[in-house]
């Protein structure tokens, strides 16, 4: 049963959005909603599931959030935004900022060997040649360290920084650096001990000052057992039982997998993904930065999940999503971002076998799926020119022969002895004769300017980026 629903529209930052007030209150955003949040209360119903809280973003809003079911069970403490979850492995993302962070102030780079700034983070090698491992490595889980610092998961007690320092030299790394994509608590782990000795500031402290702080996460924090948390349970046994989970300490894992977070919270650290611009204020990183954390480094072997500087990357049919997921005693946790439409979709739980992942992708099929075309915004099109249709013909060159042929108020390029006419490259129009050369790949010059040279009142020439064709008579 759902309980006390609570629907939010927040802004996140002090600058104003426009049309954001109309895409909460689209009437496909307000349908979607609907039919997710029936599809949810199945779920809750039929799984017995103490509780979820879901928010979906776009750019600078929070444009919905709701809370379902039971933050405790027992005192029938509704579920409502202002819940806190222990976020688990979402932490990483907030790991691999602090990181960037202290690369754009100059005090590491990702390159680094992870010994320039923890001389003691020496042990065997997998393999004689391996050479060190590097920062970048520790973010992208290219590292081939084992996956854990111990058996934590079973007993619960996680290493302090101390027992993992003292436990480096006895260890030996699973695979070569760069092998393959390989998950590592531990890597993250000892990247948070990077942010401490380049920073010169407890991990704690560096995340509240320098992410927290600027983006307004107010109820966040890390490895504390601060009021209003969600309680934590374990799976649905058999008899139907559910474990309550007490507070679980990371200590010296917290940078992996430590931090305690909002949906509200989340929301904002979501937005700063969208925004452009050099650092500073609430912009947390510079757009250059995040374009680097959201770029694939490393992938699994089926090339269509992998790893960015923190953020997980996945491939779902023609989208492209970057975000993270997490498990920690008594909480499950799941974020999908879709950059091209800045929407993002947050999905907490307080329970171990809610799946939030499939949560978050029914939300972003539905109520991200109505935002995204709520909130696009049609880019401002170049009038067309009939006069335009001159640059229509053959054009021949050393290499080949090139066609522009004029459809309905556009034109395309095309190979003419190509066996198909898959993927024609559409000419956008820029203006003054000038095109955008448009394809579905990057091999040839996409994005640079297409032009045409006339003399004698005739077309001569094609430039393509730097080349040129001359135009068959």
């Amino acid at each position: 049963m759902r309980l006390a629903p609570l629907a939010v529209l927040a802004a996140l930052t002090c600058a104003p959005v426009l049309g954001a007030q109309s895409v909460a209150n689209h009437p496909d955003v307000l349908g979607a909603e609907r039919l997710f949040s029936a599809w949810l209360e199945g779920q809750i119903a039929y799984k017995q599931l103490p509780g979820v809280v879901v928010g979906v973003v776009h750019d600078q809003q929070l444009v919905w959030a709701q809370g379902f079911g039971y933050a405790d069970l027992a005192a029938k403490r509704p579920m409502t935004p202002q819940v806190k979850f222990r976020m688990a492995s979402h932490s990483k993302l907030f790991t691999a900022t602090a990181i960037m962070q202290l690369r754009e102030q100059g005090k590491v780079r990702l390159d680094d060997p992870v010994e320039r700034h923890l001389p003691w983070f020496r042990m065997a090698p997998a393999g004689e040649d391996d050479g060190p491992i590097t920062i970048e490595q520790l973010l992208s889980h290219s590292s081939g360290l084992q996956r854990e610092a111990g058996d934590h998961w079973t007993t619960w007690a996680f290493p302090t920084a101390a027992e993992l320092r003292s436990q480096m030299g006895q260890r030996q790394a699973a695979l070569p650096p760069m092998t393959r994509w390989k998950y590592s608590n531990l890597a993250y782990s000892v990247a948070g001990l990077v942010v401490e000795a380049a920073s010169g500031q407890r991990y704690a402290d560096y995340v509240g000052q320098r992410i927290f702080g600027p983006l307004g996460m107010t109820g966040s924090s890390v490895d504390a057992d601060v009021p209003g948390m969600a309680t934590g349970y374990g799976r649905r046994m058999p008899d139907g039982t559910r474990e309550v989970i007490p507070f679980v300490d990371a200590r010296g894992m917290g940078a992996a997998t430590g931090i305690t977070s909002t949906v509200e919270d989340m929301a904002r650290f979501v937005s700063a993904q969208f925004r452009r611009g050099p650092a500073g204020g609430d912009r947390i990183l510079s757009s250059a930065s995040l374009r680097e954390m959201h770029r694939v480094r490393s992938l699994e072997e089926t090339w269509t999940t992998g790893n960015g500087i923190g953020f997980s990357v996945s491939r779902v049919g023609d989208r492209t999503y970057v975000g993270h997921g997490g498990s920690y005693p008594g909480y499950t946790t799941q974020t999908l971002i879709q950059l091209d439409g800045r929407v993002g979709v947050i999905v907490l739980t307080n329970t171990n076998d809610s799946d939030p992942g499939g949560i978050a992708r029914q939300l972003m099929q539905t109520v991200g799926a109505a935002v995204l075309k709520a909130g696009a915004t049609k880019p401002v099109a170049v009038a067309w020119d009939p006069a335009w249709g001159r640059f229509a013909g053959l054009y021949r060159g050393r290499f080949g022969d090139q066609q522009v042929v004029l459809l309905h108020e556009k034109l395309v390029l095309i190979t003419p002895n190509a066996p198909t006419l898959d993927g024609p490259v559409e000419l956008v129009p820029l203006g003054g004769g000038r095109f955008r050369f448009t394809a579905p790949t990057g091999g040839g010059v996409v994005g640079e300017v297409v032009r045409f040279e006339e003399a004698g009142g005739r077309v001569t020439r094609m430039y393509t980026g730097d080349s040129w064709v001359g135009r068959v008579p």
